[in-house]
């Protein structure tokens, strides 16, 4: 089975050497993780637990510079990043999506 949730930050990036996108602009950033489980007790996670492991990691970006996190602030590292701090909390497979603005994501 899968479950998931959606949070939303507001952050600042500019992608180095990048004509368009070379100078500071902002982004509101959707992030979406699924998770995949067995339901053996009634629910797979509790959604209040997931909410706050994933709004944990994400408040340390919100209202902030992804180029203070990464050199290069693609939403493609963005995801990798939040996707690596994710794996170091949640005890099982899931996905996550990261959308740039409308229209514009990466997922792993």
């Amino acid at each position: 089975m899968k479950l998931g949730v959606i949070e939303y930050i507001d952050c600042a990036h500019y992608l180095p050497g990048h004509q368009k996108c070379g100078t500071l602009h902002g982004h509101t950033y959707r992030f979406e993780v699924i998770i995949e489980g067995e339901n053996k007790t009634g629910m797979i996670i509790d959604f209040g637990d997931l909410k706050a492991i994933f709004r944990g990691i994400l408040g340390i970006y919100d209202h902030r510079s992804f180029n203070d996190f990464l050199s290069y602030p693609s939403v493609e590292n963005i995801c990798e990043m939040v996707h690596s701090k994710l794996s170091e909390r949640l005890p099982m497979p899931f996905t996550l999506r990261v959308w740039e603005g409308k229209g514009k994501w990466a997922e792993m």
